[in-house]
């Protein structure tokens, strides 16, 4: 039914109920999951901790009651660039949102704060550190003198745990909100925190008797594929031509080195591919991820600097060149393909160099001996998710302490099944051979032992002359890469970053040595071969079948690029990919029947409606 009235001024017309809200300032028709709970119990001026997976909807859990309460709603934002997205969002939706950070002029700055105080701002998005200063504080002692503070909004708000992989030691300083003002409620959100994490955030935000909603941590949407490294370049060119021509995604790399290296490959085989990473000058990484937001089709190759606050909708893919270093970043660095509810991709390449050089990395490291366990832990658990054979997301799920109903039917373990051998014999062979070395060789010398290869580095240490060199030429080079690897991730071996990452036995190898114990492995997947040129030129074509083809979601596309050029905002600001979706298989009349459309609220409907209603009459 037709959302009435069409435009309503909500200071002469307050709205007063979350829906009336949610349909007439944002165009959607219903709340998702727990989004109605969490709105309707901030509204009544109760704390919350919110965790929602990306894309889950955590914005209008805050915006709403934000909308509904009286006064200005503070939100607390780790970047910059996600204030800027997010005011640039409300803005366009007809909402008086700002932000306050270090981007700002002085002139400008006094700008936002005079209409902070005079009333006319309603959102108002600052940093962390912002809020330990005793000048803005003294400033919301005013605020909420004069025009009130309807909420306060804690937004990435596992950033506050220090065993976290996000953070920022100002976070702990939040406190001093409630503190100061006891009366204003509280909504902390995260997508990314498994239970350590959640029990320090309610610590150290002195949310204890705020109620949790917790959302499942499943995103559907996203295809989870995990592969061993083999040409790893060439692997990921592979996935980017069958899957994603023409698609905007994000490729992470470990190192910066990687990251630019791995850019201009890609861009010289004609992808639209940018670097991001720390060490870039500022005016570099802001202007590709500029370009990355406004433009259509562009390619992220960055390191985890990248991603935070970048609330893209339509991110088709997320690959990984390197292992990251824990389920939660996965998780979280994943979470950000599909953010609109479309078909997505997370897809991973590794092998066993990722394992060494990962857990030497956090050995080396100047943390203390307690956070190198728990980061060993956290790496642990995701090998063993890579080296699984159950479902992707059922994996997933069972970290964050979730349950799954059941296969999903689309991840690389479902749709291909993986084949497993039992492989006690071969693990026994390796292992011993570890033992026989001395422990403080990697997987390359060792397997060079088993094989019976002569090199320099057999010869010089006489290991030809130990019991297992030459015992394991039943196998290829590649299964015994896949044994170490698996044994590695499975605990039974570890590396010793003393002996720059020669691998030692752990007590688990116990077992199996003595044969108490039997170990299945799976089977390593023979490497896909590139398509031919006929094939991919076949594949591309498959790929834009559908909307692709079709001219007038061309052309909506096009006048969507048009628009956002003019206001200077991605194009995803004036509608998502679903929206347009929807009006290309609906093709409205009018603004009335646009206005039915999900995503197109009053304000939208009001500057867009003529321009896109034009687009579709000129098709017909």
């Amino acid at each position: 039914m037709f959302k009435k009235p069409l435009f309503r001024d909500p200071k002469k017309h307050p709205l007063n109920t979350p829906l009336e809200i949610l349909e007439t300032t944002f165009g959607y028709t219903s709340f998702r999951d727990k989004q109605q709970a969490i709105v309707e119990h901030v509204i009544a001026g109760q704390d919350a901790l919110v965790l929602m997976p990306t894309g889950g909807g955590k914005s209008l859990c805050y915006q709403i009651p934000a909308l509904a309460r009286n006064g200005l709603a503070i939100i607390v934002s780790p970047l910059i660039a996600l204030m800027q997205d997010q005011v640039e969002a409300l803005q366009q939706l007809g909402v008086e949102a700002a932000f306050l950070n270090s981007s700002l002029s002085a002139e400008n700055n006094a700008h936002i704060t005079s209409k902070v105080l005079s009333g006319e701002i309603k959102i108002l998005y600052v940093a962390p550190e912002r809020l330990t200063v005793s000048s803005f504080l003294s400033l919301l002692d005013e605020v909420n003198n004069h025009v009130g503070l309807a909420l306060f909004a804690i937004d990435e708000a596992h950033c506050v745990s220090q065993w976290g992989h996000d953070f920022r030691p100002e976070y702990r300083q939040l406190t001093v909100l409630h503190a100061r003002f006891p009366d204003v409620p509280r909504i902390a959100l995260t997508a990314t925190a498994d239970a350590p994490t959640r029990a320090e955030i309610i610590s150290q935000l002195a949310l204890e008797n705020a109620a949790q909603f917790v959302s499942s941590f499943d995103r559907p949407n996203i295809r989870y594929h995990v592969t061993i490294k083999n040409n790893a370049r060439q692997q990921l060119l592979t996935f980017l031509e069958t899957e994603h021509a023409g698609d905007a995604g994000i490729i992470y790399c470990l190192s910066r080195k990687k990251v630019e290296a791995t850019a201009a490959w890609l861009a010289d085989k004609g992808w639209n591919a940018l670097p991001y990473h720390a060490g870039l000058p500022p005016q570099t990484r802001e202007q590709n991820q500029r370009r990355f937001l406004r433009e259509e089709g562009i390619i992220m190759v960055a390191t985890i600097a990248f991603g935070m606050g970048i609330d893209k909708p339509n991110v088709r893919f997320v690959a990984h060149m390197d292992l990251p270093k824990s389920m939660e970043g996965y998780y979280q660095e994943t979470g950000r393909a599909g953010r609109d509810g479309l078909a997505a991709n997370a897809w991973m390449a590794y092998g066993m160099g990722d394992v060494v050089s990962m857990r030497q990395m956090l050995d080396s490291g100047v943390a203390s001996e307690e956070r190198k366990r728990l980061e060993q832990i956290k790496l642990n658990a995701l090998l063993g998710f890579c080296e699984s054979t159950d479902c992707r997301h059922q994996s997933i799920l069972r970290y964050f302490d979730e349950t799954h109903p059941g296969n999903c039917g689309q991840c690389d373990n479902c749709l291909t099944p993986v084949d497993t051998w039992l492989a006690t014999e071969a693990a026994q062979m390796a292992l011993s051979c570890v033992f026989r070395t001395g422990q403080r060789f990697g997987a390359g010398h060792l397997i060079d032992v088993l094989t019976g290869k002569m090199t320099a580095q057999i010869e010089r240490f006489r290991h030809n002359e130990v019991s297992t060199y030459g015992i394991g030429k039943d196998l290829a080079q590649s299964q015994w890469n896949s044994v170490f690897r698996q044994l590695t991730a499975a605990g039974y071996l570890e590396a010793d970053v003393e002996a720059y990452g020669g691998l030692k036995l752990t007590e688990s190898a116990r077992p199996i040595l003595k044969g108490e114990q039997a170990i299945w492995l799976r089977r390593d997947a023979t490497p896909e071969k590139r398509a031919s040129k006929a094939e991919r030129s076949a594949r591309l074509k498959e790929a834009f079948e559908g909307a692709n083809d079709d001219p007038l979601w061309l052309e909506l596309k096009a006048k969507r690029m048009e628009l956002a050029k003019e206001q200077s905002v991605p194009p995803y600001v004036i509608f998502h990919d679903a929206t347009l979706i929807e009006i290309l298989q609906t093709k409205p009349k009018n603004l009335a029947d646009l206005g039915k459309i999900t995503g197109v609220g009053a304000a939208k409907l009001e500057r867009y409606g003529d321009a896109f209603l034009a687009v579709i009459a000129e098709a017909e």
